[in-house]
């Protein structure tokens, strides 16, 4: 007893050093608006006085307190859960949890305590869940204070220097329906009384009791349980350090057992010992059996037969265990028979042999993952498997070293029920060309994080609902598979290599679609047009181009509720345009106008069409469509005079140029040209009655003759504002005094006019008529040869220029009026008180006026 309180203590000790205390250098984590607080793993010595007083659950395990004091928790009245497991508490004070009625979960297993703090718990009488096991006491008997614990549910107790259970030890319990309770002794243990289960009352029973040496207290604590239901019971280290070698049958009470579950947890199991405790089970109503992490070893001599032929289980679970012999512990399979889920976890077997499928033919679940298998071991053609698992549902083949996908299809050919298989975490693909033929019941088809491509969608069951390929390397789909498989309603292809959403994805049924974590950008409403009953979408981790039809996607998506973003918005960001980068899609907002192509459409149109009416209402005010015929005209003479090979003028030919309107020509015949025309020396004048040349295109004839005169003398008038020709010519002389300052153009108004009333297209005239000195001609006679002098003196003097060519000389006037310069000054070619040849009054006042002023100005 000395030897083993001294192992207990020298175990306490190197745990104590393990976990030396240090200063802590975080905080604790407050949480859920200071009713949570999070201690754990600090290295805390002692309990932190800055705890805020409304906490109501408080997690202290993994530090180094050593004592529990009265005023560590006095503040923290609202406490309702309190974790100090994994301590090194030797002593809790009587009224350390004076201040804590409202405890209901208190736990402090793993430390060490040498006696069960009685006194301390006194007051807690709303506990739920107490666990004190694993701590240096030596007795587990419960005193009459727990008679108080009514609504208690978990109950831990016990430790590694428990070496004796008494019958009277937890009699308390027994007007207390619990949950859970757990009993724990050392490897020393010795004595157990009959009648300590007898007057407890749990669901799950968890028995960590060693009986290396002494096997015979089984039988016990199973007629002391006899009687009782129970959905678990579990043996943990039943043989701790030694297998049993023993010929009595210490598993003979098992039949009697009522519970759901057996489980045997650690320990050291032989042949012989499955074999009592399943021939037991055999005829008991037990229905599920775990064999977990224990230490399988064959016996050395092989029995003669099946010794297990008629197990009836709804599961066998074997897990973590280092022989695969043990599905074969009596050298055959027979135990196999009755059981209706068949689950093997890494138990590192690499095949299957050929013997073991006509044992299973019960099975509806057969869960083989986390092994060894590799195809040809699964997959034995010689093998029988055509009536053998008739009945099975779900195939788990997952997390083993499978790289056929056409063989697992011929495998499963032949299990008739199938609905459910998972091959996740293999190395599955589909090379050649042969056929895979898989059953139409399945429905349920799990094929994550294997190494599939494009391919190997045709051998994939076409007759899913249930498809998971996420985390396969696929980087593109096949519309093909797609198309046959029309009843599938999940599927989930997260953390591939997707490129591109392929149009023309057509599942009609189709609720819940995962594409998160793969590589295409683009994605838009057309994408799953064709998925009317879409629901849930994941599409996050993508690398986003931002444009408007992820926009629009988004917003319509979002906005209408029809389809779930589970992911959004975190998950979805900007990868393109560059300005863009890692920018959340949610805060990307191109504008309305630019992602609405039709609004776009309409409005470009809109404005066109504006735009353009708009320009043709201002051509017409301001004339513009008679500007754009005279430009026109302009283009046109200047292409017929270059064919006609006519070039550019050196000299001039007039003195002046002058136009006037049709109204105006008696004006100009009989007063105008006559006063500078009989000048000594005369001027030479151009009018387009006598100088244009016959036959030649009237535009011609004026550009050619405004380009021949060096000045351009206009008589303006009502009349002239309402000519076209006269329009002309003005036009024309702007055109040439373009870059100048309308020097050569002289403007002589022969009655009033108002240059606000002109029009929109005599914008020239009406700046020359507000900037330029202009000459109005005088209806007073005696103030009319002051006008003379005025025009000759912007004429200036008339120099020698360059005289007509032959051609001008023969060419024949427009009209019949004769020049005055060309008769003789001696010549009376009218009579003074008659008419001319043209009929037009010659006035000899008129005449010796105009004669007596050029005179003077001679």
């Amino acid at each position: 007893m000395r030897m083993l309180f001294s192992l207990a203590l020298l175990l306490s000790f190197q745990a104590f050093l393990q976990i030396k205390p240090t200063k802590a250098k975080d905080s604790c984590t407050i949480a859920s608006k200071d009713r949570v607080a999070d201690c754990k793993g600090l290295r805390l010595d002692n309990v932190p006085v800055t705890l805020p007083d409304s906490l109501e659950e408080l997690d202290l395990s993994f530090n180094t307190i050593q004592v529990i004091r009265k005023e560590d928790f006095s503040k923290l009245s609202h406490l309702r859960v309190l974790k100090i497991n994994f301590n090194n508490i030797s002593l809790i004070m009587d009224d350390a949890f004076q201040g804590n009625p409202l405890l209901e979960e208190l736990s402090l297993f793993n430390n060490s305590m040498r006696e069960i703090p009685f006194k301390a718990l006194e007051l807690l009488t709303n506990l739920k869940i107490l666990e004190m096991s694993n701590n240096l006491y030596t007795q587990a008997s419960l005193g009459v204070v727990f008679l108080n614990f009514t609504q208690l549910k978990v109950l831990s107790i016990g430790g590694s220097l428990v070496s004796k259970l008494g019958s009277r030890d937890i009699f308390v319990l027994e007007n207390i329906s619990l949950d859970k309770f757990a009993i724990k002794t050392g490897t020393g243990f010795k004595s157990y009384e009959p009648g300590y289960f007898s007057n407890l009352n749990t669901k799950n029973l968890w028995l960590d009791i060693a009986i290396d040496k002494n096997p015979d207290v089984l039988p016990k604590i199973l007629k002391d349980i006899a009687n009782k239901t129970f959905d678990v019971l579990r043996f943990r280290n039943l043989f701790e350090f030694q297998y049993y070698t023993g010929k009595q049958d210490i598993f003979y009470g098992l039949q009697y057992v009522q519970t759901q579950r057996l489980t045997f947890y650690r320990g050291k199991f032989n042949e012989e010992v499955m074999r009592m405790a399943l021939v037991n089970m055999q005829i008991s109503p037990i229905k599920a059996l775990e064999l977990l992490l224990i230490d399988f070893a064959r016996s050395q001599n092989k029995t003669l037969g099946s010794s297990v032929t008629n197990l009836t289980l709804e599961q066998l679970v074997l897990s973590d265990i280092s022989n695969p012999d043990i599905m074969r512990f009596d050298w055959s399979f027979t135990w196999l028979n009755n059981v209706r889920q068949f689950i093997v976890w890494n138990v590192n077997f690499n095949s299957v042999p050929c013997d073991s499928w006509p044992e299973m033919k019960n099975i509806e679940l057969l869960d083989i993952s986390n092994n060894q298998l590799r195809d040809s071991y699964i997959y034995n053609p010689l093998c029988e498997t055509k009536n053998n698992l008739h009945k099975l549902e779900t195939f788990n083949v997952s997390r083993n070293r499978l790289t056929s996908l056409s063989d697992l299809a011929s495998l499963t050919e032949d299990f008739v029920k199938l609905t459910t298989i998972d091959m996740s975490h293999n190395q599955l693909q589909y090379t050649g060309n042969r056929i895979c033929i898989w059953r139409q019941t399945i429905t349920k088809v799990i094929a994550h994080h294997n190494s599939l491509t494009s391919d190997c969608f045709k051998c994939l069951p076409t007759s899913a609902v249930f498809l998971d390929l996420s985390y396969s390397s696929l980087d593109q789909l096949d519309m093909d598979y797609f198309n046959k498989a029309s009843n599938l309603t999940e599927l989930l292809l997260s953390g591939n290599k997707i490129k591109f959403i392929p149009s023309g994805w057509r599942n009609p049924y189709l609720r819940t679609l995962a594409l998160d974590g793969n590589s295409f950008g683009l994605v838009s409403m057309t994408s799953f047009k064709d998925m009317p009953s879409l629901r849930v979408l994941a599409a996050g981790n993508n690398p986003y181009h931002c444009i408007c039809d992820l926009y629009t996607f988004i917003q319509e998506t979002t906005s209408k509720g029809k389809v779930t973003i589970t992911d959004w918005p975190d998950n979805y960001k900007c990868y393109h345009p560059e300005l863009l980068l890692n920018t959340r899609v949610s805060q990307y907002f191109p504008g309305h106008l630019t992602c609405n192509i039709t609004l776009v459409i309409i409005i470009s149109v809109s404005t066109t069409v504006v735009v353009v009416l708009a320009i043709m209402l201002l051509c017409y005010v301001s004339n513009g469509p008679w500007y754009i015929k005279a430009t026109y005209q302009i283009i046109r003479a200047k292409y017929r005079a270059h064919k006609e090979g006519s070039g550019q003028t050196v000299d001039y030919t007039f003195h002046a140029f002058i136009s006037y309107s049709h109204s105006d020509a008696e004006w100009v015949r009989d007063q105008l040209l006559p006063c500078l025309e009989n000048a000594k020396p005369p001027y030479r004048l151009c009018i387009h009655e006598r100088d244009f040349m016959p036959g030649k295109w009237i535009i011609d004839n004026i550009i050619e003759n405004i380009e021949s005169s060096r000045k351009v003398i206009f008589v303006l008038s009502r009349s002239f504002v309402n000519s076209v020709w006269c329009n002309y010519e003005l036009y024309f002389a702007q055109q040439r005094a373009i870059g100048k300052t309308f020097s050569d153009v002289i403007l002589i108004v022969k009655e009033p006019i108002d240059p606000t009333s002109l029009p929109s297209k005599f914008c020239k005239l009406k700046k020359m008529l507000s900037t330029k000195t202009y000459l109005e001609w005088p209806q007073q006679p005696t103030e009319q040869s002051f006008f003379w002098v005025q025009l000759r003196s912007v004429l200036g003097k008339p120099n020698v220029i360059r005289q007509r060519t032959t051609s001008r000389h023969s060419r024949l006037s427009s009209v019949r009026s004769i020049s005055l310069i060309e008769l003789p000054q001696n010549q009376n070619s009218t009579d003074r008180n008659g008419t001319d040849e043209d009929g037009h009054q010659a006035s000899d006042q008129l005449f010796d006026r105009c004669q007596q002023t050029l005179r003077e100005l001679a």
